[in-house]
């Protein structure tokens, strides 16, 4: 094989180019330049006011950059909406759930399947009518452990289920990366490391960003971790490096010891 090909670096499937956002004179997103690989497991962490939100709608196109460029599998996606990355297969959970409390999960998921499949305006047919996709999306609510709620109304369940019901509407979409936004914000301790559980379930062919202030959680998840403080990129690397990096312990980790899981 040619040495060129063996050592040619892999091609990032999102990636930022000196991504700027100004709301006045308040710099939100300041010069960030950043890379994301296919299959990535990356946490982007930084303290209160580091601009990690504005950031992440920034790349889902909620926000529009004031300068800079983003790009998704090799396509210049800065003025695409959000529902243009949304189908090219950019994904996103929220800190609050999104989702419709009078639908069940079952129905919640294939909604999602459905729109995937161009597919949208026929979903409250009789299950019958799309066997396939009820198959797919009973499988995936199985997948993610939710399948024995699967009938329930969805604001009748424990928040921990909806979180999960969450993740599992984002990948019904199979996108190519999906954004984690403290997927076990507000869940009970008992309940979070069934939600980290499926989070590191989910297929090596999504790529994963998670946003997320909870430290054990963050370096038991990622691979590669960026830090954000006032809105800039403050370093990024593995996640023994910034774990040891003393930058971060000082403006964001502190003097504790972190432990990095294998």
């Amino acid at each position: 094989m040619n040495a060129d090909v063996m050592t040619a670096e892999v091609a990032p499937i999102l990636e930022t180019r000196s991504l700027c956002k100004r709301f006045g004179g308040l710099v939100a997103t300041d010069n960030v330049s950043f890379k994301l690989q296919p299959g990535a497991r990356h946490a982007l962490i930084g303290p209160n006011g580091a601009g990690k939100t504005t950031f992440i709608n920034l790349l889902t196109g909620v926000l529009t950059p004031t300068s800079g460029s983003i790009h998704f599998d090799g396509q210049d996606i800065t003025n695409w909406t959000l529902r243009q990355r949304a189908i090219a297969g950019v994904a996103r959970t929220f800190q609050i759930n999104q989702l419709f409390p009078d639908l069940t999960p079952l129905q919640s998921v294939l909604l999602a399947v459905n729109e995937r499949e161009g597919a949208g305006r026929d979903w409250f047919r009789p299950v019958g009518t799309r066997k396939d996709l009820v198959d797919e999306s009973v499988a995936l609510l199985a997948d993610l452990g939710i399948d024995d709620v699967m009938d329930e109304r969805v604001g009748s369940l424990p928040y921990g289920k909806q979180r999960l019901l969450e993740i599992a509407v984002a990948v019904a979409a199979k996108p190519k990366v999906l954004l984690l936004d403290e997927p076990a914000a507000g869940v009970p301790e008992s309940e979070r490391e069934q939600i980290l559980d499926v989070v590191a379930r989910l297929p090596t062919s999504v790529a994963l960003i998670l946003i997320e202030h909870d430290m054990h959680l963050v370096f038991r998840f990622a691979k590669t971790i960026s830090v954000l403080v006032n809105g800039g990129l403050l370093v990024d690397g593995t996640a023994d490096e910034i774990a040891r990096d003393p930058r971060v312990k000082q403006v964001y980790l502190g003097e504790e010891e972190v432990v990095v899981h294998g």
